[in-house]
């Protein structure tokens, strides 16, 4: 006697991570800009999911054009240590155009870089990795609001989630909160 199988369902899409969160921070990520540099600005927040609560293992990668506008960007992120492998981290002294940024128990991040010099509002590009996203997702932290393609095709509400507010009373510090979904959910982008 000859037994028919069953049907057998798809097997769900992988998510990504936690696991990713040990290999792929490196020393000093957060400090774009030398540390101490006189126009070094903060941008800081946290990565919350549907209902609110914090991510407390996400990773932002985080992109911009330098102060004159450029986005050649400097070597100097990831050095290595010649004797054990491991990283150096930064060299120190340069402007690099790239950050990556662990969140911390709470969600928390904190980036520590120079006023981007892009063309138009000044904005920094952040991509988020985390874990129940089956991709990474695009989005960008302007620091200033005014005319912008992007932003001036969004709804007042939903153009909100996309502006990095000034703190009172912390110089040249944002806050930019990022919400994965439900209310408040931040705009993400979408590349092709």
């Amino acid at each position: 006697m000859t037994s028919v199988p069953e049907k057998l369902l798809p097997t769900p899409s992988h998510t990504v991570g936690p696991f990713y969160g040990y290999a792929l921070p490196f020393p000093e990520g957060e400090q774009v800009a030398p540390k101490g540099h006189p126009d070094q600005i903060a941008l800081h927040g946290y990565v919350l999911d549907g209902q609110g609560e914090p991510v407390p293992d996400a990773i932002l990668e985080f992109w911009q054009a330098g102060p004159d506008g450029s986005l050649a960007g400097a070597p100097g992120s990831l050095r290595r240590d010649t004797t054990t492998g491991g990283h150096l981290g930064r060299n120190g002294t340069d402007f690099t155009g790239f950050g990556r940024v662990a969140t911390d128990a709470d969600g928390h991040f904190a980036l520590f870089t120079l006023p981007p010099g892009n063309a138009g509002l000044p904005y920094v590009s952040v991509c988020v990795f985390a874990r129940g996203l089956l991709h990474h997702l695009f989005t960008r932290a302007y620091l200033a609001d005014g005319a912008d393609p992007l932003l001036d095709s969004l709804p007042a509400e939903r153009r909100a989630t996309l502006l990095a507010e000034p703190q009172e009373g912390a110089h040249r510090t944002y806050r930019f909160d990022i919400r994965l979904q439900g209310e408040g959910e931040t705009v993400f982008l979408e590349f092709q």
